[in-house]
């Protein structure tokens, strides 16, 4: 492979590659994208490969969801004082 002048990252990553770009291990990962918290991978050729993209969109989503969450439970001990 010829070296290329421009530093970029790579758009496809192996799953080794994608669990560590998100920050988590091989087998969460897995259990993630079994879960839908993360893309399911694209196939090219004999190749697995994520999407740097979709990795993005989908964990932004998850800090949204998590959000969501903190704000249900800040809601719950409101009405279980109130009660």
């Amino acid at each position: 492979m010829k070296n290329d002048p421009l530093a970029y990252p790579p758009r496809g990553l192996c799953r080794e590659e994608a669990a560590r770009y998100i920050g988590v291990g091989p087998t969460k990962f897995d259990e993630m994208v079994a879960d839908g918290r993360m893309p399911k991978p694209k196939r090219v050729d004999s190749r697995t490969v994520w999407d740097r993209v979709a990795l993005d969109a989908h964990f932004t989503a998850l800090s949204e969801e998590k959000d969501d969450l903190d704000a249900l439970v800040a809601r719950s001990r409101k009405v279980t004082r109130i009660a």
